[in-house]
């Protein structure tokens, strides 16, 4: 081995083409870099989300098991046992109980839904701003907006299946035949969709706001709330006044809990009513969805 060898390439002469890329080289390796994310981006935002989940972990397991077996519990032994007769619906004979519970189910889609697309989609924008670093990264605005939906969508899917879990068990165990099993797992995704129904425009008006001065405590309190006591939950829509009528009308919860009812015990509905049901909450999802898109596009771009 010569000297000139052992000292390696001469600095005068620039990097050795052999062992170093060239301009080109590196530039196209950012872009394949750059590439994974752009197309994964809605993946890893969902994948924070859900891990972000982790220091509430308990609650979010806590609240999807134990919000339905109290509910369910103090409606057997408590309120149903005081409404001894059946509830008519359209003209069906069905248990107090057996009617309440699809309603349920589609309510804690939505409180989970009124969680995940209020303080936290603040936090990303105000507090933490993260969505302005994931923003700054190959991903883009929409695809941060797809995966906040999603990982929200994960949390609301655990706590309609817990409560359809147990829903399935109290009924096998008071009212056994009254549901259909081959349809009731519906309930599932009926219900998912109006927790997005109901949380994706919530979460394009969370977006769109600069400031938290007790925004979010007026949902609750004057839209939440009257959904909740409004919507045919605990009693057919009908029974009430037309002068209320028009919030269960207007209500994703209601539209979510006619289909819950219809897949569950088999409540005659016109085939054009089933219809409408699921358009609303589509209409709901989707146009929230590009609402939502385009305000994250907005904000993010400042």
């Amino acid at each position: 081995m010569t000297l000139r060898q052992a000292q390696g390439p001469d600095p005068a002469q620039g990097p050795d083409p052999a062992t170093h890329p060239t301009l080109d080289e590196l530039q196209a390796e950012a872009l394949e870099w750059g590439r994974k994310p752009r197309s994964r981006g809605t993946w890893y935002v969902t994948e924070h989300i859900v891990r972000a989940m982790r220091a509430y972990g308990w609650t979010i397991i806590v609240g999807a098991l134990g919000q339905p077996i109290l509910y369910l519990l103090g409606l057997a032994v408590g309120l149903a046992a005081l409404i001894a007769a059946p509830i008519d619906d359209a003209g069906q004979q069905v248990p107090y109980l057996v009617f309440v519970a699809p309603a349920l189910l589609a309510t804690a889609a939505i409180a989970v839904a009124s969680e995940e697309f209020t303080y936290p989609v603040m936090q990303g924008f105000k507090w933490r701003r993260y969505f302005y670093g994931f923003n700054a990264s190959p991903l883009s605005s929409p695809q941060i907006a797809n995966g906040v939906v999603i990982g929200a969508g994960a949390r609301m899917l655990l706590a309609v299946a817990a409560y359809y879990l147990f829903v399935w068990i109290f009924f096998a165990w008071l009212h056994p035949g009254v549901t259909d099993p081959a349809t009731a797992w519906l309930s599932v995704p009926i219900g998912l969709l109006g927790g997005l129904a109901f949380g994706v425009p919530l979460m394009a008006y969370a977006g769109s706001l600069e400031e938290d001065t007790g925004q979010f405590a007026l949902v609750q309190r004057f839209i939440f709330m009257p959904m909740f006591l409004f919507s045919g939950t605990f009693y057919p829509l009908s029974v009430l006044p037309v002068w209320l009528q028009w919030i269960g009308w207007i209500s994703p919860l209601w539209h979510a809990s006619e289909l819950g009812r219809v897949v569950t015990y088999g409540k005659p509905v016109e085939p054009w009513l089933v219809a409408v049901h699921l358009g609303y909450l589509l209409v709901l999802a989707v146009g929230g969805m590009i609402l939502a898109r385009r305000i994250f596009t907005r904000r993010l771009a400042k």
